[in-house]
């Protein structure tokens, strides 16, 4: 998997060993370079157009943002350039428009394949970083509210008898291409139809790493819960943040034992093998207008390159 997915990559020096000196990180943001990447949310500001483009703030722009901002994370360096994410999430829609001179707040699920790949990795690391901020606002080990520390890369209890510093969560999940060889000789790759999807997007099964299991047993236990296949020569593709809201994605590659499919309906509609001239079949995730025809997985995510690898691997 050597191409570049999409939110890795990212070109920012994340320059860890500034973020507990308060007086220079205050420094970095009134530098005349800073930008500043506002979240309103769970939503980032970007530029409209036909190539749209992230909606960094600048100048004035960008102090006056930072007064008005929940929390502000000091994500990083990028050319000389310092970088922050703010959060608005705490304003009203109707009071935003004078905040970010006229650009809009918009998913970045949507917007960000059409954006830069530097510009959408840094938006995604804003919007992981605001949405953990949001949800971190009190201990769980007593209860007691928690504040920012280190630019916003820690929440710390207030209580001075617990003190516990709380750090970003990332969930970890593996996300698995299954091929199997039939009695015709053909190679087919094992797909699913989540029941989170109306339409028939069929994707490589993925699931979270439970306590207490390697990544390889998570992946044989998720592929045999969702369809019943059991897995051998399991095999590790390479990963993907996905901060939607807080996880990273572990691709493997794995071969099926069985071909004899038994679906959880509670998380899968229908599960099939397909080969490669079954999905040159196939619609995309984006503009395909019959609504019964089956589409692969969105091109911005790891599901994808899986596929395509996998595809590419029969030419």
């Amino acid at each position: 998997m050597p191409k570049r997915l999409m939110y890795t990559g990212g070109p920012l020096d994340r320059a860890g060993d500034r973020r507990r000196n308060d007086a220079a990180v205050a420094e970095l943001l009134s530098h005349p370079k800073a930008r500043v990447a506002p979240v309103w949310r769970d939503r980032n500001l970007v530029e409209p157009g036909e190539s749209p483009r992230a909606g960094w703030l600048t100048g004035e722009a960008a102090v006056t943002v930072t007064l008005h901002a929940s929390v502000q994370v000091f994500l990083g360096l990028w050319e000389d350039a310092p970088y922050f994410a703010v959060d608005l999430s705490h304003h009203e829609e109707h009071a935003l428009p004078d905040l970010v001179n006229g650009a809009s707040f918009e998913d970045l699920r949507q917007v960000g394949r059409l954006l830069a790949a530097d510009e959408a990795t840094i938006l995604a690391y804003a919007r992981g970083m605001t949405h953990w901020h949001r949800r971190q606002k009190y201990c769980s080990d007593c209860g007691s509210p928690t504040e920012p520390r280190d630019s916003g890369h820690v929440q710390a209890c207030t209580n001075a008898d617990c003190g516990r510093s709380h750090f970003p969560r990332t969930d970890p999940a593996v996300i698995m291409l299954v091929t199997h060889v039939g009695a015709d000789g053909i190679d087919r790759c094992l797909l699913g139809w989540s029941t989170r999807w109306d339409f028939p997007m069929y994707s490589t099964l993925a699931g979270f790493v439970e306590p207490g299991e390697s990544l390889e047993e998570a992946v044989a236990r998720e592929v045999q819960e969702e369809s019943g296949i059991r897995v051998t020569d399991v095999t590790y593709r390479g990963s993907q943040p996905w901060p939607f809201p807080a996880s990273l994605m572990l691709g493997f590659r794995a071969r099926g034992l069985n071909d004899d499919i038994t679906v959880d309906p509670t998380e899968i509609r229908e599960a099939r093998w397909f080969s490669r001239a079954d999905l040159a079949q196939f619609g995309e995730y984006y503009g395909e207008t019959d609504p019964n025809r089956p589409r692969l997985p969105r091109t911005d995510s790891i599901s994808r390159r899986l596929i395509n690898d996998w595809i590419d691997e029969g030419d």
